[in-house]
């Protein structure tokens, strides 16, 4: 399974949002309490590509983005591959 790690901020609906579709998808994955102004936030930021804002979601190092950003991959049917959920079905 893929490494996910969320940089989020208290009371940021937007964060719990993204920790409920991560939590439904049953995903372990790393929160990272990131408020403004702090070291966590500036890590969240350089490692985003210049996102400013919470929640930032990576997989395995990669950038997803925020919760509008993987709720878009889940309804295209991206997700679940990104979290390392997909599973093959053999064929024989």
């Amino acid at each position: 399974m893929a490494e996910i790690e969320i940089y989020t901020s208290a009371w940021c609906p937007y964060c719990a949002a993204a920790k409920r579709l991560l939590d439904a998808k049953g995903v372990a994955y790393r929160e990272i309490e990131a408020p403004a102004g702090s070291p966590a936030r500036a890590e969240a930021t350089r490692r985003s590509g210049g996102r400013t804002t919470v929640p930032q979601v990576f997989v395995d190092g990669a950038p997803l983005g925020g919760y509008d950003d993987i709720a878009r991959l889940d309804r295209a049917g991206e997700l679940d591959r990104l979290l390392g959920l997909t599973r093959t079905v053999a064929r024989g």
